[in-house]
């Protein structure tokens, strides 16, 4: 498939998805009647639904979807590992371990932005101590066992801080939010989080060749004149602002940025360069369909968004390692 057609697809896939998050829900919202009362009657109900409640909610689901796939694909690249994502080296645990304390002691009623703060401190500090332990000149295999290691000692820390949640409503309220979900986000939540994903997205420009010659070694990348020093932590900052907001906003969305990625690489010849943009736009898809499906399925209480995103991405992740494992034989 050209190149063009694809990034020409999904482009449409994401418009039609978002349009239909705007539409549909519990109870169905006539879009043209709801966009038109949000310009003349914003006191109207149809406007309140869209601007208030559908709007917000579509837009956090386009843009956090797309920082998962443009990071999971950035990570795969890094690490010359198809296995590889900000979720299996620990790099959102760490950003939803430092947005947990911030919840769980309340600080982000003085000062808001102090939790897209802490989630991106948290990011960074979880990715830097894998690099510090692990050593400049790590393996590919070492570095993805270090991930696995930090990312569990970040659960059991997430772990304590709820069993240490001062009411059952408070841990209920922590329990949910690790989750993931877009459910009671408002524009507010969209514009905090705005600036750090962009800030991620414009470091992420650019990273194409020297990602591409990476995938020859970093002894062949250096002698193309690719700085691998700067390159990854380039992508690793850019990794810790993106991801870190998107979890402070939605909480844990799982297994997008590894899902996303590997579907779509043989669809741009292997490329790591093409395969940043699609797996932006494979991601937003994604998410925008996930958060649509959580209201189609019946339920007594809302379905969470990253559950249904795990209910698909674990057994594919669980195919893979077959599928690597029968290939090794």
């Amino acid at each position: 498939m050209r190149y063009s057609l694809l990034v020409a697809l999904l482009s449409a896939l994401v418009l039609t998805l978002f349009i239909s998050s705007l539409m549909i829900g519990r109870n169905p919202l006539p879009i043209w009647q709801a966009a038109q009362a949000s310009l003349h009657d914003t006191s109207s109900i149809v406007a309140i639904i869209l601007t208030e409640i559908r709007l917000p909610r579509a837009l956090i689901g386009l843009s956090v979807g797309a920082t998962l796939g443009l990071c999971g694909a950035a990570m795969q690249g890094l690490l010359r590992n198809p296995l590889a994502s900000p979720d299996l080296i620990g790099s959102a645990s760490g950003a939803a371990l430092g947005a947990i304390i911030v919840l769980y002691y309340g600080w982000q009623a003085n000062f808001s932005y102090l939790l897209p703060l802490a989630s991106m401190v948290g990011a960074l500090l979880t990715t830097l101590l894998i690099f510090v332990l692990t050593g400049r000149s790590a393996g590919i295999t070492t570095l993805i066992l270090a991930g696995v290691a930090i990312n569990a000692l970040m659960g059991a820390m997430m772990s304590l801080l709820l069993n240490l949640a001062p009411s059952p409503y408070a841990m209920r309220e922590l329990v949910l939010w690790t989750l993931g979900d877009l459910t009671d986000r408002s524009m507010d939540d969209f514009w905090l989080m705005l600036p750090f994903t962009v800030l991620g997205w414009l470091l992420l420009l650019g990273i194409g060749h020297g990602l591409r010659a990476l995938s020859l070694g970093e002894q062949t990348a250096s002698t193309l004149g690719v700085q691998t020093l700067w390159l990854r932590w380039r992508i690793l900052l850019a990794i810790a602002f993106a991801l870190g907001a998107a979890v402070a906003t939605t909480g844990m969305i799982g297994f997008v940025g590894l899902v996303v990625p590997h579907l779509l690489r043989p669809l741009v010849q292997y490329d790591p360069a093409r395969l940043l943009p699609v797996s932006a736009l494979g991601g937003a898809a994604l998410v925008l369909a996930a958060d649509i499906g959580v209201r189609l399925i019946p339920s007594e209480s809302t379905l969470q968004v990253g559950v249904l995103t795990a209910l698909v991405g674990a057994p594919f992740f669980l195919h893979l390692i077959l599928r690597s494992r029968y290939e090794q034989i």
